[in-house]
């Protein structure tokens, strides 16, 4: 049997845009560098391409508590269904541990990395940092403006619009007509993430009572759906039938190539265009095919990037990367190609005889 695993690199440009907006961009300190790294988690790219699928998704259950005593509410831990009938559970995998029952769980098929600068010298945070403004220019009356008294760190009552205006003629003052939030950061630069597919496990879901990914009445579902009974490399499993791999397929061959973070803010959006995939069912000849390599030519250190044509993997080069890469040619069908090359590896493959 062929290699079971298909390894996916992309390369992408992102400009003045934020990964995560939760409490600003997200870093990491390159130890050889010294340099800020911005990056995508990859269970944020996992979610762009769960998103990206376009596919019924299954639903959450969310969880509170409620103390009587202290009247407080506090949340606990979301439940899914683990139906993996639905694809993002299918794909993305899914886990349910609750007192009283036993835990179930999936591993997804899917192994992301963080997107990350293809090269400490090619990407990360920039600067200075931004600030961000609330502006009241433009129609000072129609935003409310609100005053308090404070001793000390007290909040006192809140002034009254006579008292305000009195404050502010016998002090000589004004309030400013702008609020800032500072310190903002921003990413830029070329950016790699990089997805490992296990075939294997991608259609088939394992049957295993010890370690178990199915509770019983959704093993029912399963078998009155079609899936078929089957055996790979873990034991038992059930087997994802053919005309729903065939729906499947093709949308996660274009969410693995186009997801895009469209989850932050609208003034934080990047194309996030992509420059270059490679394909391969080697990991080690898929870094050799896209890098960053350093260049002691100058004063100091720098680096470009290399689409290395000689490496064993398949490169699907678009236009755009000629704007950032020397030498580099491409082809307006590149995505189109990549994807199809996806969907003829996960189509090839016996998921019903892998032994």
């Amino acid at each position: 049997m062929r290699n079971p695993f298909i390894y996916l690199r992309g390369l992408r440009h992102a400009e003045h845009t934020v990964f995560a907006v939760n409490d600003g961009q997200k870093f990491y300190y390159d130890p050889q560098f010294g340099y800020k790294m911005a990056y995508s988690s990859g269970q944020q790219v996992k979610r762009s391409i769960i998103e990206a699928l376009n596919l019924p998704f299954a639903a959450i259950t969310f969880n509170w508590e409620i103390d009587k005593k202290e009247n407080k509410a506090s949340q606990k831990e979301p439940h899914s269904p683990c139906d993996p009938t639905f694809a993002d559970q299918l794909i993305g995998g899914y886990m349910k541990a609750e007192s009283g029952s036993f835990t179930v769980k999936r591993r997804s098929p899917l192994s992301i990395s963080a997107m990350r600068p293809l090269h400490p010298l090619l990407g990360g945070i920039e600067s200075p940092t931004e600030n961000i403004s609330f502006d009241r220019t433009s129609y000072p009356e129609h935003h409310k403006v609100n005053v308090y008294w404070v001793d000390g760190k007290k909040r006192g009552e809140k002034l009254s619009d006579e008292e305000l205006n009195e404050w502010l003629t016998s002090n000589h003052r004004n309030l400013p007509n702008r609020a800032f939030i500072q310190d903002q950061t921003r990413a830029s630069g070329l950016f790699v993430y990089d997805i490992a597919i296990d075939l294997r496990t991608l259609f088939c879901v394992s049957t295993n009572k010890l370690e178990p990914e199915l509770f019983p009445h959704i093993e029912k579902k399963l078998r009155d759906e079609g899936w078929i009974e089957g055996e790979n490399i873990f034991g038992k499993c059930l087997i994802c039938p053919k005309e729903k791999r065939e729906e499947i397929i093709p949308k996660l061959a274009k969410a693995i190539i186009n997801w895009r973070i469209t989850s932050n803010q609208s003034r934080t959006f990047s194309l996030m265009e992509i420059l270059a995939i490679a394909i391969s069912d080697n990991a080690n000849q898929l870094a050799y095919a896209i890098r960053g390599e350093l260049r002691e030519d100058s004063d100091r250190p720098r680096a470009v990037p290399r689409i290395d044509e000689t490496a064993k993997a398949e490169l699907f080069i678009t236009p755009l990367a000629s704007g950032y890469i020397t030498g580099a040619v491409g082809s307006a069908d590149a995505i189109e190609k990549a994807e199809q090359k996806l969907i003829d590896l996960m189509m090839d493959f016996n998921y019903e005889k892998q032994l």
